[in-house]
């Protein structure tokens, strides 16, 4: 599991992005990807999978 924070989701297009908080990277998130709903700015944790375009954050959930 890897630990970030959302820097934007937008709930009407239903995708976003987190900050991992180790290495600073930026990961796309899908509505299909969230176990708990999200806000920007919350704290949570979220695992990795390959996607279309590079990796993707899926079962995020609120830390």
């Amino acid at each position: 599991m890897n630990n970030g924070k959302v820097k934007f989701f937008n709930h009407t297009k239903g995708f976003g992005f987190i900050k991992e908080d180790e290495s600073d990277k930026e990961y796309f998130v899908h509505a299909t990807g969230l176990i708990d709903e999200i806000r920007e700015n919350d704290d949570v944790t979220f695992d990795l999978k390959e996607g279309k375009k590079g990796l993707n954050a899926v079962n995020v959930r609120l830390a």
